[in-house]
């Protein structure tokens, strides 16, 4: 990336970071539902259509945790740590500079302070991912991803393609990361993601399974 792309993506992320931190309190809380709801039916149709055509089913979901601006995800993710035919894992961060590791989580399992101050779970190593839930600062309707410029889930996602792992990519974020009336270009590194999911509905329409 060129040092007009890297300031440019810069501007970009201050904008948006602003933009989200302005959501009224109520809008965050009606969108962070809608999404809630939209993730947990696209997954049980998704699952129900797998189990029926005799199909393998969606075992292992990589969450997030989010952080105070992003869409709450932990009410979905204690829902569906319920079911004991899932896995839900949360990402670590092992080192600098290399793809995350993700470990299995329930409501139970001990957290601690990760590297940028993110709770981590101390839980065992988790399997790949089925499904991989991406926090997106910025994303295009094309499933381009603007994350928060440290590169962790590009390199996660390259290193699970690169390891012959089938896996869906689902970016969720606030409405306002729309970056389709912006001059934002994707780095040669960037991984596309399969879906994007925003308070508004799906920006990029939900893949079947």
């Amino acid at each position: 990336m060129n040092q007009n792309a890297q300031d440019n993506a810069a501007a970009l992320r201050a904008r948006l970071k602003g933009l989200r931190a302005g959501m009224p309190p109520q809008d965050r809380d009606r969108g962070a539902l809608l999404i809630r709801g939209r993730l947990y039916t696209w997954l049980a149709t998704n699952r129900t259509r797998l189990r029926e055509s005799g199909r393998p089913d969606v075992r292992c979901i990589a969450a997030f945790w989010s952080m105070a601006d992003e869409p709450a995800l932990q009410a979905l993710l204690r829902q569906w740590a319920q079911d004991e035919t899932l896995t839900v894992s949360l990402p670590v961060v092992a080192a600098p500079g290399q793809p995350l590791q993700f470990r299995a989580w329930t409501p139970d399992t001990p957290m601690k302070p990760g590297a940028y101050g993110i709770l981590e779970p101390e839980g065992p190593q988790a399997p790949a991912p089925d499904i991989v839930l991406v926090p997106t600062l910025g994303y295009t309707r094309q499933g381009d991803r603007l994350g928060y410029g440290g590169g962790y889930y590009d390199r996660t996602l390259a290193a699970l393609r690169a390891a012959g792992h089938a896996f869906t990519s689902v970016g969720v974020a606030w409405a306002c990361g729309d970056l389709s009336a912006e001059p934002y270009a994707p780095a040669a590194h960037d991984m596309r993601l399969d879906t994007v999911l925003t308070d508004k509905g799906w920006a990029v329409p939900a893949p079947e399974l």
